[in-house]
């Protein structure tokens, strides 16, 4: 069965256009890493653990924030890797100066015997949709198509929770 990961698309409307918010992977595999390299808050769902709950915790450890509004089921999106992330929409109006980081500890450098600790996300940014393209995940892009396809359907009739 595949690993299964869970994500909140975090938007806002900023001067009459929607912008994403994604994050940036910390450590040093991803310090030289721009575009392709970016991505919703998301992480791996525990064991009988409900996903929106594991969307809610991975974005509290990624951001340091507790995001609150209401959450839309965006679908299931099959990763290049094989794992499946289940989005959910949310709009919040984040800010950037307020994300804070859990950390992580890995061997740096490799066969070093040396633990370094890196902050799971190094940074957090918002982007316009058409910047989020570019940035995001390949495999994370279909979601940004379908919360812009539904945007532009009848709320009430796609955000059904």
């Amino acid at each position: 069965m595949a690993k299964r990961s869970a994500g909140l698309l975090i938007y806002r409307l900023h001067d009459d256009e929607y912008e994403v918010l994604l994050v940036h992977p910390g450590g040093p595999y991803w310090a030289k890493k721009d575009i392709g390299a970016w991505s919703i808050p998301k992480g791996l769902v525990n064991e009988d653990e409900d996903e929106l709950d594991a969307a809610r915790r991975e974005a509290r450890e990624e951001l340091g924030i507790e995001v609150e509004g209401s959450f839309h089921h965006l679908g299931d999106y099959k990763q290049p890797g094989g794992k499946i992330v289940a989005a959910w929409a949310v709009e919040a109006d984040i800010d950037l100066e307020a994300v804070a980081s859990n950390n992580f500890r890995m061997e740096w450098p490799p066969r070093s015997g040396v633990m370094a600790e890196f902050p799971e996300v190094d940074r957090a940014e918002w982007f316009t949709f058409s910047d989020a393209e570019r940035k995001i995940l390949k495999g994370q892009q279909p979601l940004l198509a379908d919360f812009l396809r539904r945007r532009s359907q009848s709320p009430l009739e796609v955000y059904v929770t």
